[in-house]
């Protein structure tokens, strides 16, 4: 015990000098045994952090985004991220992963969608566009993705609906939600039931069938028309509850009125475009149908960014274009003796309307501007997409794309070059195949290329 105790004595005094105070070689020593000792202690000090780590991975956990009450959760962005449900007012992202980070289901797949600059747009009005991709959601590869989850977790949370029950989801849609709810549908155990137009792209309703819904394609008609296809699936939906002797119950999910609709938007859309452009943005451009995507972003970002500007990109026919710009909800085509068509008069589908659902009133006093944009216009932006991006999109994104560039070159005229744009893609193409895109026609076929000047007008 002598020996280590003189040991000890020996490197005290090399340590300190007479007055007590550390020498030049005493912090030389000090910080070796500082490192040996931490060198132990390290690897206990990482296990414990890892297990923290996998804690939270297992767990949702709130993050309030800077001045914003509504929250995310703690992103990982080694793994994707998908829509859960806290409470029947609250949606956030959810852990739909597995200990190794593999997506489960298809739920792992909705949200998170990349962020892209449209580099031919870009380029021709002196201004970033950034298309946010909704096509790619990994349900029915459309926006309508975060919204057909959405609604069904807010339905189970209140008990209105109970997988492999026998229930069955009934919605009035002109494709896209009808789709997304048809996938959804069979990965919760339900059944879906679709009423649409019969005037819409053919193939949506085959992609229905596909899914194993039920497709009933209607005679476009006027809102208070009880055969119109919304009001037919409320009515289906309580026709199945009252029926004894279906299974479940029928649940009319209600993507107009529906606020669950643009809660998904305000709690992930609006957070993930916040989070790609890190904050610097200047314009959020898109349409509505339902209004919940433009409400539920303008939700999310204006109290984040409030100089941003929110405009609507509106198609002919719809009377959302004067409501924004001068209040009153008209459109020219519903003049005595020029509407051909019970719906809005555009060769457009998906966005669009002559009245105001809860989903668009909830985020309208956000709304700074409108555009309206022709079925010409919208055509001639789908093939420019196709010719100088290699885009082949439906009728909404190419809407979205001309209000994104004539706001673009409105900024530039304003000497506000170098601003940023974000819009949106919402779908496919593939979709449009036997209405818009044969009356856009084919590309290849197109004797010298469009300028942006063709295109705006």
């Amino acid at each position: 015990m002598s020996f280590f105790t003189n040991a000890l004595n020996a490197i005290w005094i090399r340590i300190l000098d007479n007055k007590g105070k550390v020498t030049s070689t005493g912090g030389f020593l000090l910080g070796i045994i500082a490192t040996l000792a931490f060198k132990d202690f390290y690897p206990d000090l990482e296990a414990s952090f890892q297990r923290r780590m996998r804690s939270l991975r297992g767990r949702n956990v709130p993050h309030p985004l800077p001045g914003q009450t509504d929250y995310v959760r703690l992103e990982d962005h080694t793994r994707r991220k998908s829509l859960a449900v806290k409470s029947s007012n609250d949606v956030y992202f959810g852990d739909e992963h597995d200990n190794d980070g593999i997506a489960t289901g298809i739920e792992g797949l909705i949200g998170d969608t990349p962020l892209i600059k449209l580099k031919s747009l870009s380029d021709a009005t002196g201004c970033d566009i950034l298309a946010k991709c909704e096509y790619l959601n990994g349900a029915g590869n459309s926006p309508k993705d975060r919204v057909a989850l959405s609604m069904i977790n807010h339905a189970e949370q209140e008990g209105l609906l109970v997988p492999d029950r026998g229930d069955t989801i009934y919605e009035g849609t002109v494709g896209s939600t009808g789709i997304s709810l048809a996938a959804v549908c069979r990965a919760r155990g339900y059944k879906a039931y679709i009423c649409m137009p019969n005037d819409q792209a053919s193939e949506k309703s085959d992609l229905l069938l596909k899914l194993g819904a039920t497709a009933e394609r209607v005679k476009p008609a006027s809102i208070v028309d009880q055969g119109q296809f919304v009001n037919l699936a409320r009515r289906r939906a309580q026709e199945h509850t009252d029926d004894p002797n279906k299974p479940g119950r029928g649940f009319f999910a209600d993507q107009f009125e529906n606020t669950a609709n643009y809660i998904a938007h305000q709690q992930t859309t609006g957070p993930e475009i916040y989070e790609q452009t890190h904050g610097r943005l200047d314009a959020f451009v898109a349409g509505a149908g339902t209004g919940g995507t433009i409400s539920g972003v303008a939700l999310a970002l204006k109290p984040l960014l409030p100089k941003l500007k929110v405009i609507l990109a509106d198609p002919q026919g719809s009377g959302l274009y004067n409501k924004i710009k001068y209040g009153v909800m008209f459109s020219s085509t519903e003049a005595e003796g020029t509407r051909r068509r019970h719906q809005v008069d555009s060769i457009v589908e998906g966005i669009g309307v002559n009245r105001l659902t809860r989903n668009f009133e909830a985020g309208i006093h956000l709304i700074d501007d409108a555009v309206k944009v022709s079925d010409e216009r919208a055509m001639m932006m789908a093939r420019w997409l196709v010719e100088k991006e290699g885009l082949f999109v439906g009728a909404s994104s190419a809407v979205n794309c001309v209000a994104a560039a004539t706001v673009a070159r409105q900024f530039r005229s304003e000497g506000r070059a170098g601003a940023r744009i974000v819009t949106v893609l919402c779908d496919s193409g593939n979709r449009h195949l036997s209405k818009f895109w044969k009356a856009a026609g084919d590309v290849g076929g197109a004797e010298e290329d469009l300028s942006l000047e063709d295109v705006l007008g």
